[in-house]
């Protein structure tokens, strides 16, 4: 079931509401962004995300494919949100960074269920051989 939380980054400049299902599952990954931020997330779709500041100041990083836009404040350096689109996980979707959900009760996300993706090696739907660093 759907459930409203509010999202920002630690200096409040970012600001955001997100329909989220937990029970959807949440997911770590192994690649080296994920791995460099610790990145702990959820994929939603764009129309179950409103962004409730303005956009000016929000940074934008890509890499790679360049299918993804990893968003982050320009003054903290909080990365609060991404979004893009892959195919494979369903086109267009906004990742969003579980840590930075200001009402999330950690019983929550303690409960919800947990999937892990080998990223680093561009095996995304499989689990890495190890996981208990991420």
């Amino acid at each position: 079931m759907k459930k409203t939380y509010h999202g920002s980054c630690h200096c409040g400049r970012i600001s955001y509401e997100a329909d989220i299902d937990l029970q959807a599952g949440t997911g770590k990954c192994n690649c080296t962004i994920c791995w460099k931020r610790r990145y702990w997330g959820i994929n939603i779709k764009p129309e179950d995300f409103r962004l409730t500041c303005e956009e000016a100041g929000i940074g934008d990083y890509q890499f790679g494919s360049m299918s993804g836009h990893h968003r982050f404040c320009t003054t903290c350096g909080v990365a609060p949100y991404g979004h893009g689109y892959v195919a494979d996980v369903g086109g267009d979707y906004v990742s969003i960074n579980l840590a930075c959900l200001d009402d999330l009760d950690p019983s929550e996300l303690a409960e919800a269920p947990l999937q892990h993706f080998d990223g680093r090696n561009n095996s995304w739907w499989n689990t890495p051989a190890e996981i208990r660093h991420l």
